[in-house]
């Protein structure tokens, strides 16, 4: 428990851990608006965020916040375990990183690679309904001006965005990925936070908010409908990117090692949305602002850093968290810190053990920026077990 003196309450699973102190600020002002029902529940991996922390479960009524969904939404992890082992693994993994890296255009804007989208990814964004959904979205918000959706699907983004190839406990290869709802999904947030602060100044009844970027719908608001409906879609579709970039990863590693097969089931799930669940007897709105859902018996992921062990985990379904748990480690430190404290030798040695990028522009990505993995896993033993751990062989970065 967290002591505020800004009102209401919050539930932190950060034994161990730490929390800067514009974190804990931040946790104050969220807790105190009157809209969010029971409890604000903290992750051990929270972080500086924009309004709202990084590794927060914001649960509200008749309200939401849209930068707390943020603006990469949809945001989530995907993974498969597959018949490979570390043993029948090349010693030398260039060669497969190099191939996924060619299959699965990486980056940003510029700088970024879409190539030609694969005539099976537009089969299944045709037989999505998608295109028709964001259609109506922007018939009636023009300023969205969707972003090459249909070609960024089955891509990878910037930052923090990665695909990985895992040996677990077992032996076992697992082939892990990050990403959202890319260019489009950015857009339908960055929107949609401007209109929140449009909407706050006019509102006749209004309400003091601490920080501008705490900015609200109201149910019942066509600006709420509106966004919900643009949240839904852009779930959906980071889902939808999720499992087209994992087509292309599958086939990359298919034609750089030998033949396999994957697990019937795969793991596919958010860590940056909103949607309607009952807690506490009520009702409400669940933004997940990094952070899993872990209901009891739901499969998640909890990645570390590049070099870091991951984990597949089981919800144990905890009701104070509002039934989650942390996304990743979490930052410690921001990308200009860490450039700044950082060498490039400091990041080859980190990553030792991995086939990745080991140039100056991945400071930022470097294991010690981020919290230590197993500290954030001790702190929420009550949320999840591990099922699995994995380690990284492979990580390819946007």
């Amino acid at each position: 428990m967290i002591e505020t003196a800004r009102g209401g309450t919050i539930k932190a699973w950060v034994k161990g851990v730490p929390v800067e102190p514009v974190a804990r600020e931040q946790l104050e002002n969220v807790a105190g608006l009157p809209f969010v029902h029971s409890h604000l529940a903290v992750m051990p991996d929270v972080h500086f965020g924009r309004g709202a922390t990084v590794g927060s479960v914001i649960p509200t009524k008749g309200a939401i916040i849209p930068a707390a969904v943020g603006v990469d939404i949809g945001c989530g992890m995907m993974a498969i375990r597959t018949s490979l082992t570390g043993k029948t693994l090349p010693d030398n993994l260039a060669k497969v990183r190099s191939e996924i890296e060619r299959k699965v255009p990486v980056g940003n804007g510029r700088g970024g690679s879409f190539g030609n989208t694969p005539a099976s990814v537009v089969t299944r964004l045709r037989n999505s309904g998608l295109e028709t959904r964001l259609d109506r979205i922007v018939e009636k918000h023009g300023k969205i001006t969707p972003n090459h959706f249909s070609t960024q699907l089955g891509t990878l983004g910037g930052g923090n965005h990665f695909i990985e190839l895992c040996l677990d406990e077992e032996d076992r290869v697992w082939i892990m990925l990050h990403s959202g709802s890319r260019g489009t999904g950015n857009r339908i947030g960055t929107y949609f936070i401007q209109e929140a602060r449009k909407a706050l100044e006019k509102r006749v009844l209004g309400y003091h908010v601490p920080d501008r970027d705490l900015a609200f719908f109201v149910e019942g608001e066509d600006l709420f409908t509106d966004y919900t409906e643009a949240v839904s879609w852009a779930q959906d579709y980071a889902r939808l990117n999720r499992e087209a970039m994992m087509d292309r990863v599958l086939q990359a590693v298919r034609e750089t090692l030998r033949e396999f097969t994957t697990d019937k089931h795969a793991v596919n799930c958010h860590h940056n949305y909103v949607e309607r669940e009952t807690h506490f007897g009520e009702s409400v709105w669940v933004t997940r602002k990094g952070a899993v859902k872990a209901g009891e018996g739901d499969l998640g992921i909890i990645p570390g850093s590049m070099g870091a062990k991951s984990f597949i985990v089981r919800g144990k379904g905890n009701a104070e968290s509002f039934c989650s748990c942390s996304h990743g480690a979490g930052r410690k430190m921001s990308r200009t810190a860490a450039k700044a404290k950082f060498t490039l030798d400091d990041h080859i040695k980190a990553t030792r053990d991995v086939e990745c990028r080991k140039d100056k522009g991945v400071i930022d990505e470097t294991p010690m920026a981020y919290k230590d993995i197993d500290q954030v896993m001790a702190a929420q033993t009550d949320l999840v077990d591990v099922v699995h751990t994995l380690k990284q062989v492979v990580c390819v970065k946007g």
